[in-house]
């Protein structure tokens, strides 16, 4: 493209710009000048369309379309339930769905289980402030980040050599051999799930640290006074008062669980038994030439997070009608 084509876009672009502005500032001329009942309306429609319109390209008809080819196979004929078939009969795909569960029950358990207790143990403590940053710094970096760090600690390198791995650097100072951590199921999987902990574990401590503190202080007292111990005051005071973060933070990390792809795709790109939904959906749509399957993978996954979305919404509706 030369400099004059170039200098013509530019130049068309922005005329499209300008009659585009002209015709916006006409419509809210006319609309200003009509009934207030008929001019709510338009206003309304006129500040809800551009959002209407881009969920519907960007999300609706997307999903529509992924439903559709999940009942299609490699070209494009119509095979029914052939594709949702394969992922609960054959055994890769029966090893992906078994890890998304492994997934999705360890990561958020043990995330909010580790996050609560920090959050417990350091409030009002002495340089709170800089224990929580450590704790929450992995949130800062990427999955790939996070992916590469890790894959340097479980580095194996033959038995003669130097291991760079922090894991085989303590096993082989032990006298053992070094092992392939990252091809060995199923402890891979639990390895590639400790990542995921890692990471999201500071987003839980945040979260449960800031709704603890908007506990009243009365409700403590109150239960000091009556005698109770440390454990009780945390079971039936401060539980109860944090069981909306509490929901929200399981449910949050379940469902980023549920989508991860990053974590596997970069450290073991699902070899060895590690793959989950999300990278065998991007396997067998893009790499295998399978379409249907990639879609209907997707549709499970859909509907694996549906019922966690909607039990969020249950929650959050029940609490701000007791409010």
């Amino acid at each position: 493209m030369t400099s004059a084509d170039l200098i013509e876009k530019i130049v068309q672009v922005l005329i499209g710009l300008a009659v585009f502005a002209a015709v916006v500032g006409l419509v809210m001329f006319l609309v200003d000048r009509a009934p207030k009942k008929r001019r709510d309306v338009v206003q309304l429609i006129a500040f809800l369309a551009p959002a209407v319109l881009l969920l519907g390209a960007g999300l609706v008809w997307p999903a529509l379309r992924t439903t559709g080819l999940a009942f299609t196979s490699r070209s494009g004929a119509f095979v029914g339930f052939e594709n949702f078939a394969w992922i609960f009969t054959q055994e890769d795909a029966l090893i992906t769905v078994r890890n998304t569960i492994i997934w999705v029950v360890l990561v958020p358990l043990l995330s909010t289980i580790v996050g609560l207790a920090y959050a417990v143990f350091i409030d009002k403590s002495r340089g709170e402030k800089y224990f929580k940053a450590l704790v929450f710094m992995p949130m800062a970096i990427s999955f790939v980040g996070a992916s590469i760090i890790w894959r340097f600690v479980y580095e194996y390198r033959q038995a003669d050599d130097p291991q760079i791995g922090l894991l085989n650097a303590i096993v082989t100072a032990f006298g053992a051999e070094p092992v392939r951590w990252l091809q060995e199921p199923p402890v891979n999987t639990f390895l590639l799930i400790i990542v995921m902990i890692w990471i999201q574990t500071g987003f839980a401590m945040v979260v449960l640290s800031a709704s603890i503190k908007g506990i009243p202080t009365e409700q403590i007292e109150a239960a000091q006074l009556d005698g109770t111990n440390a454990w009780q005051r945390f079971r039936n005071v401060t539980l109860p008062g944090i069981r909306g973060s509490l929901v929200v933070v399981v449910t949050t990390i379940s469902i980023a669980t549920l989508k991860v792809f990053d974590i596997v795709r970069t450290m073991t790109a699902g070899n060895y038994d590690t793959s989950v939904i999300a990278n065998e959906m991007v396997t067998q749509a893009f790499r295998a030439g399978e379409p249907g399957r990639g879609s209907a993978l997707a549709v499970v996954l859909f509907i694996l997070v549906l019922p966690i979305v909607i039990y969020n919404i249950r929650i959050l509706r029940q609490q701000r009608e007791i409010r």
